[in-house]
C-alpha cells in the first residue's frame, strides 16, 4: 500500500470526550486521511499535528524536530490545556509506516 503516518494517542490527561488511550488516525500518502483505518478526529489535535505531518512523513527525524520521545518517535499534544477547561489534553505519537 506503501507509506503512510500513524497517529496514535498514547497518554490522556483529563477527561478527553473523542479519544481514548489506543485509537489512531492514519494518513495515507502523508497526507490523506483514511476513514476506514482510523477511530476518530478532533479537530483541535489536528492543530497540533500540522505543523509537522509533511516533514515526518518526508522522513525528517523527530530529534531535528525537536519532538522526539525517549524511543525516537515524534510526540505531539493536543492544545486542551484540561486543567483549565475541565477537558482532556491528549499526546499523540507520530509513526511513519512503510519506509
Amino acid at each position: 500500500m506503501g507509506r503512510k503516518l500513524v497517529v496514535k494517542v498514547v497518554n490522556i490527561e483529563g477527561k478527553c470526550p473523542v479519544y481514548k488511550v489506543g485509537e489512531e488516525i492514519v494518513l495515507n500518502e502523508g497526507y490523506r486521511v483514511n476513514l476506514e483505518e482510523s477511530d476518530n478526529i478532533c479537530m483541535h489535535s489536528l492543530a497540533s499535528i500540522m505543523p509537522y505531518y509533511v516533514a515526518l512523513y518526508n522522513s525528517v527525524s523527530p530529534e531535528n524536530l525537536g519532538l522526539a520521545n525517549k524511543h525516537g518517535r515524534a510526540c505531539v499534544q493536543c492544545l486542551d490545556p484540561c486543567e483549565l477547561t475541565g477537558g482532556g489534553t491528549v499526546t499523540f505519537e507520530i509513526i511513519l509506516e512503510g519506509v
